[in-house]
């Protein structure tokens, strides 16, 4: 029995309420724990017995997940996991597993894995033949698709969309059309800037959510569409939080469609580039694959007759 199991009451114990409940052993293995994404009232019971029956508790921000631990009495070993030192330190995890203890994973918040750190771990600790436990709970991208009141039988989570605007846009352009509501984190100083592009590519008209601060003191979930979700962040004096966006899937309603013939129609009205848009909107395609169709139907037109 390791030393912080030797307390006073002999075993290891959370406590709810002033309440001291013991965990029941575990066998070992990797457990990959979920945590509060705010509300710490939203930890399992489950995920307490066993973060206080662990080994070992590897975690993003030992700082972060001690605020956890002090409000339900938890005592075990925290150990700094993160993307700057998971070289160094996942030979020491799987180590441990290799010596039989167990070692319970967990993120700053919700669920680990979840674009947070990890898979390697995991792939590697399944590989060596050791056990990975899923013990499920919060998660940032579930509750904010419950709550945006869009298609929830087919998503995609996209996580965070690139930094750079350019390639934002491109990885836009390649999901756009994909019939499935879209899961998106987002830094609340690129909001504006992700719904405009959002805008430019989906169309105006797309419904979609705009959730903040999940399970927080001033948690909002602004719904609608994109164009007017953009013109109210646009004009918010400040913007701060935690933010997932919620783009629902497009519509159907035209998709098939003769390409050639709406091009020759947007050409005849607007310029290449915005009559690719236009078409690629309406019929829900990539928008660099009709600006190509464009450029040639506009070259055969200029050509020699």
């Amino acid at each position: 029995m390791s030393d912080r199991h030797d307390t006073a009451e002999g075993r290891p114990a959370y406590w709810i309420d002033g309440t001291r409940l013991e965990a029941p052993r575990l066998d070992p293995g990797l457990y990959i724990v979920a945590t509060p994404i705010g509300n710490l009232g939203d930890m399992t019971l489950r995920g307490l017995a066993t973060l206080a029956a662990a080994d070992v508790v590897a975690c993003e921000d030992t700082r972060t997940s001690r605020v956890l631990f002090e409000r339900f009495g938890l005592r075990s070993r925290l150990v700094a996991y993160h993307e700057h030192n998971a070289d160094k330190m996942r030979p020491r995890i799987l180590e441990m597993l290799g010596e039989g203890k167990t070692v319970a994973l967990v993120s700053d918040a919700g669920t680990p894995l979840v674009s947070d750190p990890g898979y390697r771990l995991v792939a590697e600790a399944a590989a060596a033949g050791h056990a990975v436990v899923p013990i499920p709970g919060a998660s940032a991208m579930l509750a904010a698709l419950v709550t945006a009141g869009l298609p929830t039988d087919t998503f995609l989570f996209l996580g965070f969309l690139p930094v750079k605007a350019s390639q934002r846009r491109r990885r836009l352009e390649e999901i756009g059309t994909i019939p499935a509501t879209l899961v998106v984190y987002e830094a609340p100083h690129r909001l504006v800037e992700c719904l405009a592009d959002m805008v430019a590519i989906f169309g105006p008209d797309r419904p979609a959510a705009v959730a903040r601060e999940l399970t927080k003191r001033f948690e909002t979930v602004r719904r609608g569409a994109l164009g007017s979700l953009h013109d109210e962040f646009a004009a918010a004096e400040a913007i701060r939080g935690e933010i997932v966006v919620v783009v629902g899937p497009p519509a159907t309603a035209a998709v098939e469609i003769d390409i050639d013939a709406a091009l020759a129609d947007a050409l005849a009205r607007l310029s290449v580039k915005d009559a690719a848009e236009e078409v690629a909107r309406i019929a829900g395609k990539p928008r660099r694959e009709v600006y190509a169709r464009a450029l040639e139907l506009k070259k055969a037109g200029d050509g020699p007759r």
